[in-house]
């Protein structure tokens, strides 16, 4: 406990923009959402009411894993990514699954549906960090200790594909190269990995004819304004009806199916329309924040496990509220990724908020010793 007033700024920095995000979010799943629960359910909260489940279970969790000492995340990472992956396997059987919008990414069970792909998250972050630890890249060949690292992803990347999945897919092999690159690994083995990668994205992209159609919707979305460019066209007329201050919280017009899949995906478009330029600048300064204090926190610890899995997470939500926004704003091809901490999602908000927990959790037991026994 000594060690962790060493960090406790970094922490609470990061406890507060996180608390700032789903303040956020829960303001703005309502008001997104509001019309089209309205129209589906009869009951303008039904969503909101879920997104505030999910926030007080992922804090529950958040609070037991932090708990949590860092030796038994350590210790049981490779089981963790195992039953995690197992899970996610079990979208792929007819009975259990959920599809939608064609993709079978959900489990039902007892009545409760969940997306287990998303604890492949903090599941394979989690087993980076112990392989780094382990520094199976010094105590066997380089090439040995990328091979073994590159066949778990493989295996992950098919699992994600056949749901299908290819958002976080790619976010996922992104996190990890620049986790690796981040914790020095050998640049010849990166390049060897981006290489394999490229042109595997590629053959991907060209397999699936509606992943083509994004790619040229993304060049010209006018190009077919009522079908295939319909979304990404009324993502922007959101954006640019906002202004400078946006037209007024819970003053939207996007949502009133206009926008699909606005307290999702797009959520992004509604702020921008509500609260304008400037608040959507104050969004986009939360996440710049939450990369400055959590790569700073990284770069604190003193375990190689610790720093691992607290800049692979820091690189995860960047890189989800990137390409998020970067969707939303016709700078990338559309892909199911929501805003970190912000879009509605009971998996995805608990999920998180349980990462968030070991990172604290991390930063609180960061001794090497505590790896050891």
């Amino acid at each position: 406990m000594a060690h962790y007033s060493r960090y406790s700024a970094d922490v609470y920095a990061l406890i507060t923009i996180v608390t700032c995000l789903l303040i956020l979010g829960v303001i703005f799943v309502y008001s997104s959402s509001s019309v089209y629960a309205s129209e589906m359910f009869a009951n303008a909260h039904y969503f909101v009411k879920k997104q505030i489940f999910g926030i007080a279970l992922g804090i529950a969790c958040a609070f037991f894993m932090q708990c949590v000492p860092a030796r038994i995340f350590y210790a049981y990472a490779p089981l963790f990514l195992a039953v995690t992956t197992l899970l996610t396997l079990l979208t792929l059987v007819p009975g259990i699954s959920r599809q939608i919008h064609g993709s079978s990414r959900w489990l039902t069970l007892a009545g409760f549906s969940f997306q287990p792909s998303e604890l492949l998250k903090p599941a394979l972050l989690l087993y980076l960090a112990s392989f780094l630890e382990r520094k199976q890249m010094h105590t066997t060949s380089g090439l040995r200790a990328y091979s073994a690292l590159l066949m778990i992803i493989g295996i992950i990347s098919i699992v994600l594909l056949r749901q299908p999945d290819f958002g976080l897919t790619v976010t996922l092999c992104i996190t990890v190269a620049l986790t690796l690159f981040a914790m020095n690994f050998h640049l010849k083995y990166l390049a060897a990995f981006a290489a394999s990668a490229l042109p595997l994205a590629l053959i991907l992209i060209l397999a699936k004819p509606y992943r083509m159609r994004r790619i040229m919707v993304f060049l010209d979305p006018w190009n077919d304004p009522k079908g295939a460019g319909f979304q990404i066209i009324q993502s922007l007329i959101a954006i640019g009806s906002g202004g400078a201050y946006g037209v007024g919280i819970a003053q939207s017009k996007q949502k009133f199916f206009y926008l699909p899949m606005q307290h999702t995906d797009f959520i992004f478009s509604i702020i921008a329309e509500e609260i304008g330029f400037m608040g959507s600048a104050l969004l986009i300064g939360l996440y710049v924040l939450f990369a400055y204090f959590g790569i700073r926190l990284a770069l604190r610890l003193t375990t190689a496990f610790a720093q691992c899995f607290t800049f692979g997470f820091v690189s995860l939500i960047s890189l989800q509220a990137f390409i998020n926004i970067a969707v939303a704003t016709g700078l990338a091809p559309t892909k199911g990724i929501g805003l970190p901490f912000v879009s509605y999602g009971n998996t995805s908000i608990v999920c998180l908020l349980l990462t968030f927990g070991i990172v604290i959790s991390l930063a609180r037991t960061n001794q090497t010793a505590t790896l050891a026994h």
